[in-house]
């Protein structure tokens, strides 16, 4: 979610869905992993023992890593519904661009 404008304190959201506590765990420790190699830690991170829901803080990009039934029930997409979004498949194969 493209926050550039709306928010002072982040520039993206990154939404994340996992089916269960160990991929929410996986998927979080994957992508502080991978942006650790090239020197880019988080912040803050929140959440590391929440079966449910992994915030990553990294200053101008946010991550939320959730549950699908806590993403669901929190809504981001519908609190934030008029900012525009990049959208990715489960795989992330394919890409879709949407504005809202």
């Amino acid at each position: 979610m493209d926050m550039r404008g709306l928010s002072s304190i982040f520039d993206w959201f990154v939404l994340v869905s996992a089916s269960s506590s160990r991929r929410i765990g996986a998927i979080s420790r994957a992508i502080q992993e991978k942006l650790s190699k090239t020197h880019i830690l988080p912040l803050h991170v929140e959440g590391r023992r929440n079966p449910y829901w992994v915030l990553l803080d990294y200053d101008d990009v946010v991550v939320h890593v959730f549950n699908k039934e806590i993403r669901d029930f929190y809504g981001l997409e519908r609190l934030w519904s008029d900012v525009p979004v990049e959208r990715f498949d489960d795989k992330c194969l394919e890409k879709t661009s949407q504005k809202k």
